[in-house]
């Protein structure tokens, strides 16, 4: 019953399923314990919360940083609340609805209207896609001393790897995701333990302070920060993924399965939380209180750790830390890509040409910026890359409010008037903010 009053909310029947191949593939335990259900659902969440870690993310933290301290760790953390709530709504409307919100969007909005929102994502994954394999050749250079040219055309073979990890099982794929993330928290637990931050300094930065909307500079990079954390792609990501487990497409399996994938994408967002502000807390110890508070650059921070940390280790970790972000983010960006594409536009693409043509979308203007300006020019465009995700965000996040919110579309999952108070609150103040730097910009 509860399943036709959703359908008839909609305009199209939901046919295609996000994701086919791996759609409803991961099993899930009916007579399961808490523990083991928990289990079958943990995986969509650290694969969202790689996006939020991501060498956009260094770039604007190492910057943040150095130049102020641990000021902006309260920007981090308000971001990271942030995040939480919408990733709650994505999932909400995935589990709900059995649409990712780009299907949502291509049912409910005309053809003009939906063509602008999909242009508009696919800037966004542009330029999220453009800081990983930014973030990843880098990574290559710094190792290896593998051009940087070399290094972005490299990061494309990520194009192979999700077809022949996803034929493999989806599982696989998380698992990968998952190895990853770990090595990147092991890294960074390093790095905090060898550059001794100052403990009061850095409880009171989670406290926001209002420099940090006056400062115009501060704002610049606040705003860097968030657009860096609460990325556009991963709304569309997460609301396709949490639609591989196989739950009963009832109310009452819904509601297990919002449940349980709430619990996973919060504690995986919470991971990213401890990443973003490790970098933070690393750059601010390192440079700002040493007299370095212009570094922005993640090559000069590189360069800068060992001598200044007097640890032979501390920019080799730093180094792999940052290409199993980079690779990572590229895996679950190309994956966001996909669910775009077939979601906005309604098309069906044979997999390798559809991932060749996300992958392109980044690799072209990377390999175009790294030939041009080689490392001077990249820093700024990780920093500059970040700022263009905050613009776009609203575009992806009103939309899901707007769905979410609609007990037609969403029957008993919807919002309730408090939830919704906050969501348009969240919305508000990103709106506000993200005006603000288009006008002190201009």
């Amino acid at each position: 019953m509860i399943k036709e009053i959703i359908k008839k909310a909609w305009r199209h029947d939901n046919n295609r399923k996000s994701l086919a191949d791996v759609f409803s593939s991961i099993p899930v335990p009916r007579n399961g314990n808490f523990w083991r259900k928990l289990l079958a659902f943990a995986g969509p969440g650290l694969m969202v919360s790689v996006g939020y870690m991501d060498p956009g993310n260094w770039a604007t933290d190492i910057a943040g940083g150095a130049q102020f301290g641990y000021t902006l760790l309260s920007v981090i953390l308000i971001s990271n609340f942030f995040a939480i709530i919408l990733q709650y709504f994505a999932l909400k409307l995935g589990i709900a609805t059995e649409k990712d919100l780009a299907q949502a969007c291509h049912d409910n909005y005309s053809k003009p209207v939906n063509f602008a929102l999909w242009v508009l994502c696919e800037i966004a994954i542009a330029a999220c896609d453009l800081a990983e394999v930014l973030g990843a050749a880098l990574a290559f250079n710094l190792l290896f001393h593998i051009p940087l040219t070399w290094g972005v055309l490299i990061t494309g073979v990520d194009v192979l790897l999700i077809l022949y990890f996803q034929n493999k099982g989806f599982r696989l794929l998380e698992s990968i995701v998952a190895a990853l993330i770990f090595i990147i928290l092991g890294c960074f637990t390093y790095e905090i333990v060898m550059s001794h931050p100052a403990i009061f300094p850095m409880v009171s930065g989670l406290l926001p302070r209002q420099e940090i909307i006056f400062n115009p500079k501060m704002l610049y990079v606040s705003i860097g920060i968030l657009g860096a954390t609460v990325m556009p792609h991963n709304l569309y990501l997460h609301s396709s993924i949490v639609q591989t487990r196989n739950y009963d497409r009832d109310e009452t399996g819904k509601r297990m399965a919002i449940k349980f994938a709430t619990i996973d994408s919060t504690v995986s967002l919470l991971f990213a939380f401890f990443i973003n502000a490790a970098i933070l807390i690393v750059a601010a110890a390192t440079f700002h209180t040493t007299g370095h508070k212009d570094v922005a650059d993640i090559t000069v921070a590189y360069k800068l750790l060992d001598p200044i940390l007097g640890a032979t280790a501390a920019s080799a970790l730093f180094a792999i830390a940052l290409l199993a972000s980079g690779q990572n983010s590229t895996l679950t960006g190309t994956l966001a890509g996909q669910i775009v594409m077939e979601g906005f536009l309604n098309i069906k693409l044979k997999p390798w040409l559809r991932r060749l043509i996300t992958r392109g979308i980044a690799i072209v203007p990377a390999f175009i910026v790294t030939f041009i300006y080689g490392e001077k020019g990249v820093g700024s465009l990780l920093i500059l890359s970040q700022v263009i995700l905050s613009m776009q965000l609203s575009f992806a996040v009103v939309p899901l409010i707007l769905f979410t919110n609609d007990k037609h579309k969403m029957g008993p999952f919807a919002n309730k008037l408090p939830t919704k108070i906050v969501a348009w609150l969240v919305a508000g103040i990103i709106l506000i903010l993200n005006a603000y730097l288009l006008w002190d910009s201009l």
